[in-house]
């Protein structure tokens, strides 16, 4: 039998060979002193505190909290366990409300204790100067001034683990691999923990119905010690059964379940269920995805699932901004429809305008229009047909352009985190630059490999995206032939408790091989760094060779890196110092002859669309006559 309770004081005196059990769902409340500020955009609210309930018949309470014979981290974690510690500026509803909260407070505290190995420790709340257990059900204090609560904490001894011992279909399992080691803290959380990955593993083993039949931990408070038992049951091992769809509406529900590919005689596991449900998320035409499991096998033993799913709403349309001191002010409107014929496949119309209040004539800001189609499952439900057309005038200091762009192309899914891609472009270019006006038509086959295995698209913490790019192309008016090869990683690693500090970093290269002159090759095609997105601190597209009357050229090749720090002051705002650096030169091969460099500080709000950002960073090496900072404000991390 699994032995998991919570009790109040009584636990403290139980005897040696006696059972205890961990607290398990414990909730650890802690709460900010930072003034919040609140503002709202688009009907979503920023750094807005809680609203205060409305609290009847209230009763404010004066706490005072001792802990003896635990450090400072024990009593740091017992104020974090304490709703009366934490509230303790907030009045309570009535004299019940009081004695609920102390009694409530008292199983929290011990709980904390558990979770440190303290299960000789005693918690003693007085109220009014009464034992907590010697109140009455309905208890009167006195009114008119603040009611005394005193809470007492004695830890106790750490408490480490003597004997481990599995049993039923957990024998002979290494007891270290659950970290269950003699002579470890006893910590409840460990044993929890290890009963958990118990059933973990044994269902990724293919057993559906695997559980546990014990988790007992026996203390002998003689000798400060815990004896742990773990038993479970696996059940039979299964295969994937048949699937149905429900709560469609719009949708083919045969391609929900082709998409998913949980297809028939896959064996069971949990992993591919939860890959299956992420997956149908992110087509964004459901609002719920729930894969439900049989509650037994069929004969043949496999086990039937349900695909439970809510429709979300398919049209949408949205705008969003982003301003910057060197590119001025980005504004994007689009509007787009998520499930146009039935199997989710998607259609996207958008149009831009950049660099407003960075020039005053409106002919030399940037706009473009785009239309993108993708149909997911096309050939097969691990890839996805794409085709886009887009146009755009487009006037940043390097050159002025007037561009048509169209392109079809495919994506196939190699596991999770691979990716490779592949299609063909044409795109028509007017340019004027340096070299004069040139109008070009370049026939292109883009390649793309790419392997993501970050934890998180929007905000990582952890794990890398790595990218492979080549792209032959064709210019037909001029007969140049040249390719883009292209390169680019970046890692993340989190440290500290819920990785609160995020270390990340990016390196990218490319080069341009063949295509004669530099001329041959279309401006929009060549390499321009500088700005929010590469080298924070410089103008759009500023880091360049550039010519003896100092004219922006584009080069033909380059390499940028950067690294950041993300430091989390509270859940929602994090600090970030970093440093970009980029060369970029005139040949194929970097010549590193000129390397330049910014450096700044930045802010990130958390929302769930992503982190809101602003940054603020200097040229380490700044161009005569350049930008000498830049601030930078959009939604996104830089990378």
């Amino acid at each position: 039998m699994q032995k998991l309770r919570r009790s109040g004081l009584s636990i403290a005196y139980h005897k040696a060979g006696t059972a205890f059990a961990a607290a398990a769902g414990l909730v650890l409340v802690s709460v900010s002193a930072v003034p919040a500020y609140a503002f709202k955009i688009f009907g979503l609210s920023f750094f807005e505190g809680e609203p205060e309930p409305e609290v009847i018949d209230p009763i404010r309470y004066e706490l005072t909290l001792n802990t003896t014979g635990g450090d400072e981290d024990l009593s740091e974690t017992i104020q974090n366990s304490s709703l009366l510690y934490q509230d303790r500026e907030k009045a309570v509803s009535g004299n019940l409300g009081l004695a609920i909260k102390a009694r409530d407070d008292r199983d929290r505290i011990l709980a904390a204790l558990y979770e440190n190995a303290r299960y000789g420790g005693l918690v003693d709340i007085r109220i009014a100067g009464r034992a907590l257990d010697d109140l009455p059900p309905d208890p009167q204090f006195a009114t008119g001034q603040p009611v005394p609560v005193t809470v007492t904490v004695t830890p106790g001894p750490v408490f480490s683990l003597r004997t481990i011992r599995f049993t039923g279909d957990a024998s002979g399992r290494n007891p270290a691999d659950y970290d269950l080691n003699p002579g470890d803290e006893a910590k409840s959380t460990v044993i929890l923990r290890a009963g958990e990955k118990m059933v973990a593993d044994l269902k990724s083993e293919g057993r559906p119905f695997a559980k546990l039949t014990a988790r007992n931990a026996v203390a002998d408070h003689a000798t400060s010690t815990v004896d742990v038992e773990i038993g479970a049951q696996g059940g039979p091992v299964a295969t994937l059964g048949p699937v149905a769809v429900t709560g469609t509406k719009t949708v083919d529900p045969d391609f929900v379940a082709e998409y998913s590919r949980l297809n028939g005689g896959q064996p069971y596991s949990p992993e591919r269920l939860q890959k299956a449900s992420d997956r149908l998320r992110q087509l964004s035409v459901f609002s719920s995805v729930t894969i439900r499991e049989a509650n037994q096998l069929q004969p043949d033993g496999s086990l039937p699932l349900t695909i439970e799913v809510s429709e979300g709403k398919h049209r949408y349309f949205g705008a969003g901004a982003q301003v910057s001191t060197t590119e001025g002010l980005g504004l994007l409107g689009y509007w787009g429809h998520r499930n146009l014929f039935g199997r989710a496949e998607s259609l996207r119309i958008e149009g831009s305008v950049d660099r407003i209040g960075e020039s005053k004539d409106v002919n030399k800001l940037n706009y473009s229009a785009g239309i993108a189609f993708a149909k997911p499952g096309a050939f097969g439900p691990a890839s996805t047909f794409t085709a886009s057309a887009r146009a755009a005038l487009l006037d940043p200091d390097a050159y002025k352009a007037t561009t048509f762009t169209g392109a079809v192309g495919a994506s196939f899914e190699l596991s999770e985190q691979d990716t490779i891609s592949g299609g063909a472009e044409l795109a028509y270019a007017d340019i004027e630059d340096p070299f004069g006006k040139n109008k070009y038509l370049t026939a292109s086959i883009p390649l793309d490999y790419v392997r993501d295995t970050r934890d998180d698209k929007l905000n990582p913490t952890t794990g890398y995206r790595a990218t492979l790019s080549a792209k032959p192309s064709y210019e037909t008016r001029n007969g140049t032939l040249f390719s883009t090869f292209e390169a680019s990683g970046t890692a993340y690693k989190g440290f500290g408790s819920e990785n609160r500090f995020v270390l990340a970093g990016k390196l990218a290269a490319g080069s341009i091989v063949g295509g004669g002159d530099l001329s041959n090759i279309p401006a929009t095609r060549r390499y321009y760094l500088g700005g929010g997105g590469t080298v924070r601190g410089y103008a759009y597209q500023e880091i360049s060779p550039r010519n003896a009357q100092n004219e922006l050229l584009g080069g033909r090749s380059f390499v940028q890196g950067s690294v950041e720090m993300r430091v989390g002051i509270t859940e929602k705002i994090s600090v970030v110092p970093f440093i970009d650096a980029a060369t970029v030169s005139a040949d194929s091969t970097p010549d590193f002859k000129d390397i330049r460099a910014g450096a700044g500080i930045g802010l990130r709000y958390a929302t769930p669309f992503g982190p809101i950002r602003l940054d603020v960073a200097i040229p380490l090496k700044k161009y005569n006559g350049g930008t000498s900072y830049g601030i930078y404000a959009g939604i996104g991390q830089a990378f």
